[in-house]
């Protein structure tokens, strides 16, 4: 795909907005509240409940993040962000972080002038189709009409993958997952294409889920994590360190029961200089000794969030996969607490 002159107005929009709002820190402290980006509505990884309250594997990290500098989990504006409009929206400072189905790519990193603080679910694009079609192959789908969000990185996958397989499709365009899935079902498309875990949170909302298939080809590598604009070094400490922060303490033991108790003191010094009862790591992150265990205590360690949002035993029904814990055959690791 062309480099659009979006991206590039965009790259300098980003630029002025990272130097003009290096202190992001302090802007969040002086507001009371977390501004993060999130998506338009995700079964398991963002969407208000009910009650009108935000929940998710994705939610569970903007709280983590307003828990280590806020001390209240509760306290984030999340706002809603599509393909489209998810980096400009960073890039103004409209939010303070994204965190949301977005892939770590060249092009975002550099040319955008973002920074992605980690990996937080190792992803790739696949599809969907309705099983009465009769398809068990990607290779089967050849002049599919194929629902595709906008401003994602799966148009351009999509294209190469049926260039190199020598078919054709139609795309139907779509710029939310609601509109997808609206389209989808409404027979507008045959195949809905999106990121693996995104087409299962989507699966799980039907009312038939059983009746739709996601195919065994994955065509690409995407790993999704939050992002904060370049040129706050402080900042994107603290995004990527909480996220670090959750990963390391499902490694160590540490969980959402007895973080409270292992902050007073262990025999390992690991877990000591994570919690504060050693050490100064926190100071320098700007905050207080205690930021990991309220980031821990919000909503428990990387597993206890990944099992009580989109695991095995929700209706998202996500094996950890490559997302266990490197001790486990997965990639999950955080660089050491020293």
């Amino acid at each position: 795909m062309k480099k659009s002159l979006f991206v590039g107005a965009l790259a300098a929009t980003s630029l002025v907005a990272g130097i003009a709002q290096a202190q992001t820190l302090q802007a969040v402290k002086d507001r009371g509240e977390l501004n993060c980006g999130v998506s338009t509505g995700l079964a398991g990884f963002s969407a208000p409940d009910a009650n009108g309250v935000w929940q998710g594997f994705d939610v569970a990290k903007c709280r983590a993040v307003a828990a280590a500098v806020l001390d209240d989990p509760m306290a984030v504006n999340f706002v809603p962000t599509t393909g489209q409009t998810r980096f400009s929206a960073l890039a103004s400072g409209e939010v303070d972080m994204l965190a949301r189905n977005s892939t770590w790519t060249f092009t975002r990193d550099i040319d955008l002038r973002l920074t992605f603080v980690g990996t937080n679910y190792y992803d790739g694009q696949g599809f969907m189709v309705n099983r009465e079609l009769g398809v068990s192959s990607a290779t089967e789908l050849d002049g599919a009409t194929v629902c595709i969000q906008t401003g994602t990185t799966t148009e351009l996958n999509l294209a190469d993958y049926f260039r190199a397989n020598g078919m054709s499709y139609e795309p139907v365009p779509i710029e939310t997952n609601a509109e997808a899935q609206q389209q989808y079902l409404a027979g507008a498309c045959d195949v809905y294409t999106t990121d693996v875990s995104g087409l299962a949170a989507t699966r799980a909302s039907f009312e038939n889920p059983g009746d739709h298939v996601i195919l065994p080809e994955v065509i690409s590598k995407e790993p999704l994590g939050p992002v904060v604009r370049d040129g706050d070094k402080e900042w994107e400490g603290i995004v990527r360190w909480t996220l670090f922060a959750l990963i390391a303490a499902e490694e160590l033991g540490i969980t959402s029961a007895n973080v409270s108790e292992l902050a007073q003191g262990t025999d390992s010094p690991e877990i000591n200089r994570l919690l504060g009862s050693e050490g100064d790591l926190g100071a320098m992150l700007g905050l207080d000794s205690e930021w990991a265990v309220r980031a821990i205590s919000a909503a428990g360690n990387y597993g206890e969030i990944f099992s009580a949002t989109i695991g095995d035993q929700t209706p998202i029904g996500l094996a950890r996969g490559l997302n266990a814990q490197w001790t486990q055959g997965g990639l999950m690791y955080a660089p050491p607490f020293r």
